[in-house]
Order: structure tokens, then sequence, then C-alpha cells
């Protein structure tokens, strides 16, 4: 393979294929679950595990973009014994130009549920500077009792343009 730079390899070329080692990208994990989500709140979302961090940009539970550009943001929250009663669960990626959100309303459940899994991927315009975190808010009423899943939970991006 061949090299593409000057002080740093900016881009690498192996059989065809350009990668650039230096592009922002991160993959982070909750280290241990988080109990008994508190209600009513803005709950920040604790990622404790890095799988890996490029640019070393996460830190704190978020991520803080190192140069302006169009980022691909995507989380996947696993949440354990949704309580039914709450008039919805909702879910945040918040960056610092918008926050975009994810509902559930689990009145519609027979019982509690036994897990629910929010989902979101967009590509979001993010300025040098600009951060990004998951939230999770359970809105009006119900038992304190759900919990974030270590295991199934992730939170991951990358520069794309």
């Amino acid at each position: 393979g061949s090299t593409l730079g000057t002080t740093a390899t900016i881009m690498e070329m192996n059989a065809g294929q350009i990668t650039m080692p230096l592009q922002p990208a991160f993959l982070v994990q909750p280290a241990s679950a988080q109990s008994d989500v508190a209600e009513g709140a803005d709950v920040v979302v604790i990622f404790g595990t890095e799988r890996f961090d490029v640019g070393s940009n996460f830190a704190s539970n978020a991520f803080t973009a190192p140069v302006t550009g169009k980022y691909f943001l995507s989380y996947s929250l696993f949440v354990t014994q949704v309580d039914k009663n709450p008039n919805y669960f909702e879910t945040y990626l918040v960056t610092s130009n918008r926050t975009y959100t994810h509902t559930i309303d689990p009145r519609a459940f027979d019982a509690d549920a036994a897990f629910w899994t929010f989902n979101q991927a967009l590509v979001a315009d993010m300025d040098a500077g600009d951060t990004a975190q998951i939230k999770l808010n359970i809105h009006n009423g119900g038992t304190v009792q759900s919990d974030i899943s270590h295991s199934y939970t992730y939170f991951s991006g990358a520069l794309i343009c």
C-alpha cells in the first residue's frame, strides 16, 4: 500500500481502497447498566466503554465535533422494565444545533414491557466544537423502575463530509 500525506498519514491506499485513518469516528457503550432511571427529567446516558474513538473526540458522555461538517450519528438504547403508566418515553439525540427525538406511548401496552429498543440514525450538521449526546426522559408518572442495559446500548458516529 501507499500513503498520501505529509507528517501524518492522511490517506492510505491498499489494493485500490482508500481509507482516511484520521477521520473522526467513535463507538461507545455503557460500562454498566444505568438502573432506575429518574422520571420527569432529561437523563444523560452514561457511556463508559469506548470500542474506538478515532481522534479522541468522545469524553464525558458526549462527542465533540473537531471540525465543521456532516456527521452520521446513530444510537440504540435498550431499556428494560418499561413501565406502562407514563404518558410517554422519549429519547433524544441532542446536538448543539438541534434535538432529534424518538417517542413511544407505553400506555398502549397491556403490561409493563420487558424491554424496548429506541433506535435513531441520521446525518447531522455540526460545527467545530458542537457536541452530541443521548438523553432519556420518562414523562408524567409511573414507577421509577426502568434500566438502560449496557449489553445492547451503543452510540456511534463519524464525519462523512
